[in-house]
């Protein structure tokens, strides 16, 4: 079955994770283009806040105050949000949190509940959303990131999850097709994002958690999600690092490994001690701000490898296909 899928102008697009980093850029931008927006997070006086600076009139924004670990409040969310404006058109898993730790440290508490909002919000999300998706057609759309495919010490919860992810949603894509459902199924890939992702983590080291190089803004993962929405799209990776780092994995992991146990522990070690302002795995963060950036002091603002892959992704891959042979044929004259 053909997967026709509608413009951002005339969707009814639900995030989970709304009020900060990449679900806020998302949402900003899929209401910037008149899509009506349903907002899905935990923090009931953020959620307001956003809805307000996105539609002071109310009509193209609907908030939901849910935990993605609760299959039944993502169930009413996707009731409500029929409710409301007709039908759901795009769905994105987008909720997730992180624990900066060694494994033998982080809590066995800690390790469930990382994977009760990374994976099963997703699971949940997706099964949530499926049965109004089926009806008329559309998009669903889960985060996974650079993570999805490498595993980084200090991170292994994540990593995890983040594998999981990948592989519940490529499972459950090949399913849809076999049953020739009408829904579009993209995994993302962001690469480091410069978003409240390392502030919002449990940390167990003794100095402040920090991203490592090259960070990019948050709008860039938007924008490939909005891509998604509209375009039938396997995977995305969001910035070049991103598919950087996973090709490099797939072809040298040993190599990989190495540099991660040289290089990794270190980068995502700031040189600020740890304070105590608390995380947001288990409950929404304390006095909470709603912000979309981290204040990262260096991010790349743009990522052409993504505009283009996300828009033309057979044609970017023909063309890195020639510039590699370009560059064997050249060193092979130059022998």
């Amino acid at each position: 079955m053909q997967i026709k899928l509608k413009n951002i102008a005339d969707q009814t697009i639900v995030i989970t994770g709304a009020t900060s980093g990449v679900g806020l850029a998302t949402a900003r931008l899929a209401a910037a283009r008149r899509a009506n927006v349903v907002l899905i997070a935990r923090d009931a006086d953020a959620l307001a806040r956003v809805a307000t600076d996105l539609d002071p009139s109310g009509r193209k924004v609907l908030t939901v105050t849910a935990d993605v670990a609760d299959f039944n409040a993502l169930q009413a969310a996707a009731s409500k949000a029929v409710q409301q404006f007709g039908a759901i058109d795009t769905w994105v898993n987008n909720a997730g949190v992180s624990i900066f730790g060694r494994n033998e440290e982080v809590s066995l508490e800690d390790h469930r509940r990382l994977f009760e909002t990374n994976y099963w919000g997703v699971v949940n999300g997706c099964l949530a959303a499926l049965p109004h998706l089926k009806v008329n057609g559309g998009a669903l759309i889960n985060l996974g990131s650079e993570l999805s495919d490498v595993a980084v010490p200090l991170q292994g919860a994540y990593s995890a999850s983040k594998h999981a992810i990948k592989g519940f949603t490529d499972s459950l894509r090949v399913e849809l097709a076999e049953q020739q459902a009408p829904v579009s199924l993209t995994l993302i890939k962001p690469a480091a994002m410069d978003t409240q992702f390392a502030r919002n983590a449990k940390n167990y080291m003794e100095v402040e958690p920090k991203l490592p190089a090259p960070v990019y803004s948050p709008t860039i993962a938007a924008e490939a999600i909005l891509v998604a929405a509209q375009c039938v799209r396997r995977d995305i990776y969001v910035g070049a690092a991103s598919k950087l780092v996973s090709s490099a994995n797939k072809c040298t992991p040993e190599l990989v490994d190495i540099y991660l146990r040289k290089c990794m522990f270190a980068q995502q070690r700031s040189d600020r001690p740890r304070t105590d302002e608390g995380d947001a795995l288990h409950a929404p963060k304390p006095n909470g701000a709603v912000q979309e950036r981290g204040g990262e002091s260096a991010v790349i603002p743009i990522s052409p490898y993504t505009w283009a892959s996300s828009r033309a992704p057979m044609a970017t891959k023909l063309a890195l296909i020639g510039v590699a042979y370009a560059l064997v044929r050249g060193g092979g004259r130059r022998k």
